[in-house]
């Protein structure tokens, strides 16, 4: 890896980007990491992103993301789940929590216009003018919605897939969205909506934030050590939470473990519950239709 010359963002590139250093095997032993915060449903964002890693045409570009969610990379139309469909992946034994948090994401990115990542692609496609290499950093999706549900108590599994369902049907227009998002300088969308919801769920930030920005702080710094620089470019709520563990010690198998299942009396009763949640939205999905 040579040394990429060391260069200083300008003021209108650097509002988002948090400086970190360690060190490194290559010749002069220090890596340069840039950490840009972004939004994951701004255009904004997206612009930033593009120009930061022009600017810098490094060698490595990290993102926020796992081998899962590699068709962000490629374009796409936004596509929110049919009830059917949902119901199709809940046969499949696909996770009851992860079917309703896509499909809420799904919809506050139809809102607005823009699919969740697509500065994921942004920094992908810019990095490849450069023949940069690309690391996925974030831990595996299905690791974090399983730790996500296994946590949480039974009650709190019942409120959670009412108030995602609830919520997903009666969002705010794209205009108020919009204007939400204005109104909070653009901050990360997705980890406000998790701040609120762990008001009422308080497992969520722990596995859909905390943790993911120790696994995201210690897989960059084993990339940053073999390189000169970096660019990292993950959501804005990651930032400080990368910071504050960045070069602490971090053990990786207690981030990836599932914890145990509940007795078989929750588990017969949360099946049930699937049931029930996947009738209320195929019901609720026809009254809507009707009403339009």
């Amino acid at each position: 890896d040579k040394k990429s010359e060391r260069k200083v963002l300008p003021e209108e590139l650097s509002r988002n980007v948090i400086a970190l250093t360690c060190e490194s095997t290559v010749e002069g032993g220090v890596c340069d990491v840039y950490l840009v915060g972004t939004v994951h449903v701004s255009q904004e964002s997206c612009r930033e992103v593009e120009a930061i890693i022009s600017y810098l045409n490094h060698r490595v570009v990290f993102l926020e993301l796992c081998s899962s969610r590699v068709a962000v990379l490629t374009p796409q139309n936004i596509k929110v789940p049919t009830m059917g469909e949902m119901v199709d992946m809940w046969k499949k034994k696909h996770n009851v929590f992860g079917i309703l948090y896509s499909r809420f994401l799904s919809k506050v990115a139809s809102n607005l216009g823009v699919c969740p990542g697509t500065e994921f692609r942004v920094a992908y496609e810019e990095a490849m003018k450069y023949g940069a290499r690309v690391i996925l950093g974030d831990r595996p999706v299905q690791i974090t919605i399983q730790r996500t549900w296994a946590k949480m108590p039974l009650w709190h599994k019942i409120k959670l897939l009412y108030f995602l369902h609830f919520h997903a049907v009666f969002l705010p227009s794209p205009e108020d969205l919009k204007k939400m998002l204005k109104e909070m300088d653009y901050f990360d969308v997705l980890t406000l909506l998790n701040q609120e919801m762990s008001k009422e769920f308080p497992t969520l930030m722990e596995t859909l934030v905390h943790e993911r920005d120790r696994y995201m702080s210690s897989t960059l710094l084993k990339i940053a050590s073999k390189h000169s620089s970096v660019v990292a470019v993950v959501g804005k709520g990651h930032l400080q939470g990368i910071k504050k563990h960045w070069k602490q010690p971090v053990v990786m198998i207690d981030l990836m473990g599932i914890p145990s299942p509940k007795p078989a009396a929750a588990v017969k009763i949360l099946k049930s519950l699937g049931v029930a949640v996947a009738g209320v939205a195929i019901i609720s999905g026809i009254y809507l239709a009707i009403k339009k």
